[in-house]
């Protein structure tokens, strides 16, 4: 859909080296640590040398960007949602959000990816009720913070420098951010194991007990919720570029295989309804592809709303399931392994569809724009 063509000439230039290096570095050597569920340190470190840290704060365009979260996902979803999160989350709150000396102390270890911070904020009773729900808590002790509670499925929460945790001021009921260093005292981060998909990212139950951090460690651009509301709402549109990331993959993986598996004396790709399946996938990722570039727009031009953000993310996972889905169907058997590429992205699309605000949540909030009624109480 000539998409690409939208970047400036020096856009495009890097677009096509990162795009060549993703498919050819990390794409396949992704499918080991994703099995064993382990954490590529080499792999991220490659990452940061092509930039991918610091798509933040390097100027470049949000049609940039977004693309690059889509090759990255294209090549493995795991590692696009650490940078996506890296980027959005993380780099994002502490270049706007930061003080001049939270800046200059992690920004250039962030932007190099050298350094990782996890992004606290969902708990064990509260997800998707989270803003009024947030039970865990910061109370003002001299010169210090003490933060107490509860965390679950963070990313990188085992392997992060610090965490950003959002806990609720004792004093006056609001909800604040605090630069939490993961060596401190009293905070402890299981890995949550087992999962059908994201089996790279290492996500963790967090455990903050009576942990105490300097004053100056609260973000001062973050003591209330609406900040972390705008940070959710431009991580739901980047969610978005995944998935259309990750039918493109799906597209590739599907496509290789019609062209080389033959069945009845013929390859796949000359049966009809093969032929339809690897039509609807590129249709499917396509249509992702247009609305997350005309988002890319208005988020350019400073008028993202959460109601375009939620409408974009719920719209493009659910073609991202259906997408895997006729992925998985058309490799046959072949479709559940992983040695074969589409039962790793079957999984991944799972995360994809319920994080960073579920299908329904989201559903419910472009409804709500449209009705003017709120269903979720």
């Amino acid at each position: 859909m000539y998409i690409v063509d939208l970047l400036s000439p020096e856009e495009k230039t890097r677009y096509r080296e990162v795009r060549a290096f993703l498919q050819s570095r990390i794409r396949a050597a992704s499918i080991d640590y994703w099995n064993r569920e382990e954490f590529p340190v080499e792999l991220v470190a490659e990452l940061g040398k092509y930039g991918l840290g610091a798509l933040q704060t390097d100027g470049t365009s949000k049609l940039f960007k977004g693309l690059m979260y889509a090759e990255v996902a294209r090549a493995d979803v795991s590692l696009s949602a650490l940078v996506g999160i890296h980027n959005e989350l993380i780099v994002g709150m502490v270049d706007s959000l930061g003080s001049e000396e939270q800046k200059k102390r992690w920004l250039p270890g962030l932007n190099a990816l050298t350094r990782i911070g996890a992004f606290a904020l969902t708990e064990p009773d509260h997800g998707s009720d989270i803003s009024g729900g947030l039970a865990t808590t910061a109370r003002r002790e001299d010169d210090e913070w003490v933060i107490n509670g509860a965390k679950r499925w963070i990313g990188a929460g085992t392997i992060a420098d610090f965490a950003l945790v959002w806990a609720r001021d004792v004093a006056d009921q609001q909800i604040k951010c605090f630069i939490v260093e993961t060596d401190r005292p009293g905070y402890t981060a299981t890995k949550i194991a087992n999962k059908i998909g994201l089996r790279i990212m290492q996500n963790a139950d967090i455990v903050l007990d009576e942990v105490r951090i300097p004053a100056a460690n609260l973000l001062p651009g973050a003591t209330d919720f609406s900040k972390a509301n705008e940070l959710l709402r431009d991580s739901r549109a980047w969610v978005g570029w995944q998935a259309a990331g990750i039918q493109l993959a799906a597209f590739d993986v599907a496509r290789s295989y019609a062209l080389s598996r033959k069945q009845f004396g013929r390859e796949l790709a000359r049966f009809q309804l093969i032929q339809q399946q690897l039509a609807e996938i590129l249709g499917n990722a396509s249509v992702s592809l247009a609305l997350m570039a005309q988002l890319a727009t208005i988020q350019q031009d400073g008028k993202l709303e959460m109601v375009q953000a939620a409408m974009a993310k719920s719209t493009t996972t659910r073609l991202a399931r259906a997408s895997v889905a006729m992925g998985r169907s058309l490799l046959g058997g072949n479709g559940i392994s992983t040695d074969y590429e589409m039962g790793k992205l079957f999984g991944d699309a799972e995360i994809l569809y319920t994080y960073e605000g579920s299908y329904e949540i989201n559903s419910l909030i472009v409804a709500r724009a449209v009705t003017g009624k709120s269903a979720f109480v």
